[in-house]
């Protein structure tokens, strides 16, 4: 089957914010509980999220993998430079603080790529990061920056082959909707790889 990969569009934020939870372990799912209104599935937080415009969070930040002949969303990689603030503020909450200095500046930070079951083991990931890499060329970064996971090997060993090391770690604060624990890797490729 022909995957097609193309710009996200608006009507891509709900199956944008799907995929999310799938990559960020319940990261997500946590950033949306902090925002949800009373009786607000998090599915819906996360849909209003990336449907915003001129925002990091926003669908324009997102290439999509399209099954061409169905006119599925099969995945996603969501990515934007990460720039050095120098006027912000620390991050006070509990789960998120471990995670405030997991950044390299001037590289573009790639805070999701996923691919729904099925979908996996096909080179569509390697395509997602030949994607970035392009991406970064025409932005003029050095670089490629993520986070991962350490009980998540697999995408460690994915990156790992693909030229990231491992640059800082941190440790995860459990919650019941971070489905992790254990240590949280910031990982780094230069362009030159």
């Amino acid at each position: 089957m022909t995957v097609l990969f193309r710009p996200a569009v608006r009507a891509d934020a709900r199956e944008i914010a799907r995929l999310f939870q799938i990559s960020s372990e319940g990261c997500a799912d946590y950033i949306w509980s902090q925002i949800a209104q009373p009786g607000q599935s998090l599915l819906d937080v996360g849909e209003q999220r990336y449907a915003r415009e001129g925002v990091i969070f926003s669908y324009e930040n997102c290439l999509i993998a399209e099954a061409e002949a169905e006119g599925r969303v099969i995945g996603m990689m969501h990515s934007f430079v990460m720039r050095h603030d120098p006027e912000a503020q620390p991050e006070t909450d509990p789960v998120l603080a471990p995670y405030a200095d997991m950044e390299i500046p001037d590289t573009l930070y790639i805070s999701s790529l996923a691919l729904h079951e099925g979908w996996r083991s096909l080179g569509l990931g390697q395509q997602f990061l030949q994607q970035a890499r392009e991406r970064c060329r025409d932005l003029g970064v050095e670089g490629l920056s993520l986070i991962d996971y350490a009980a998540n090997t697999g995408a460690r060993r994915f990156y790992e082959r693909h030229g990231f090391e491992i640059v800082k770690t941190c440790q995860i604060t459990p919650h019941p909707l971070i489905r992790v624990t254990g240590e949280a890797y910031l990982m780094h490729c230069p362009l030159s790889r």
